[in-house]
């Protein structure tokens, strides 16, 4: 959901208490959302132009490449193209963000496989990595825990929507190293869930039996839910998921409608963490 919130801190740049807005205002909101930008581009239409301070855009497109939202992560191409927006100008100007209509827009977002792994190599990733299964991969049978860690992970985009992981699993503290391979076809269910297509995990050349697979399939598409977020006023449906040889391509539809104000008080937060 990261480029939801980029969005949504791009739209609180529109309004402006002195001298309105220019894209160039709304170029520099976008770059301070992220630690580099190779190439961007951003269009506002409006007609007539004084909408703009009366809080109401007719469309913002923005298309950027070579996008960094921390260093050594890198998308290779970003596309933004929003319906009429209207918000409540009062509030932008103290900081605060509210919209007067839905807010919709249509996303694209291409990442290369090359530049996953070469995220994945980052030593500020590999320590996100090691925190987040430090938690996931604790054993407490017997009543002694044990710790693991991931090592070397490695992602490869094949044919017919299918990806492999190649990762090695070591206990914390102990010599051995597990290899693990995960193949799998990833589909889109409704537009709102992903589901894992004839999944195959090995451990050091042994499949996992079918049952493990099961639960662990079922498990992901029940996370992937994107309708976890319509509580927040946050509709998000994705349109188009494509793996081929080199790259992920994903385009999706987002709206934005609160349905009470702590809606509106979960999207400010998320907008200025």
């Amino acid at each position: 959901m990261e480029a939801i919130t980029i969005l949504l801190s791009t739209l609180m740049a529109l309004i402006s208490p002195v001298n309105g807005v220019s894209e160039r205002l709304i170029q520099n909101a976008v770059r301070s959302q992220f630690a580099a930008v190779e190439q961007l581009q951003v269009r506002v239409d409006n007609a007539p132009n004084y909408q703009l301070v009366q809080g109401r855009v007719d469309r913002l497109r923005i298309a950027a490449r070579g996008l960094f939202p921390i260093a050594d992560v890198r998308l290779e191409a970003l596309e933004l193209e929003t319906d009429p927006i209207n918000l409540n100008v009062r509030r932008l100007q103290r900081g605060k963000f509210q919209v007067q209509q839905p807010l919709r827009a249509g996303m694209r977002l291409v990442i290369r496989e090359a530049d996953i792994n070469r995220a994945l190599q980052s030593p500020d990733i590999q320590k996100r990595i090691q925190k987040l299964s430090a938690a996931a991969l604790r054993d407490r049978s017997g009543g002694k825990e044990r710790r693991y860690e991931l090592l070397n992970p490695q992602v490869e985009f094949l044919d017919d929507q299918r990806l492999r992981i190649q990762v090695d699993l070591r206990q914390v503290g102990e010599p051995d190293i597990l290899q693990v391979l995960i193949e799998t076809g990833l589909e889109v269910i409704a537009g709102r869930q992903f589901q894992l297509l004839n999944p195959l995990i090995r451990l050091d050349g042994e499949p996992v039996p079918k049952e493990v697979l099961t639960s662990i399939s079922n498990g992901f598409t029940e996370q992937s839910d994107l309708r976890q977020f319509e509580s927040m006023g946050l509709t998000a449906r994705v349109l188009q998921l494509r793996l081929d040889g080199n790259h992920i391509d994903a385009a999706a539809f987002v709206q934005f409608a609160p349905k009470n104000p702590q809606s509106s008080k979960q999207i400010e937060e998320s907008v200025q963490n």
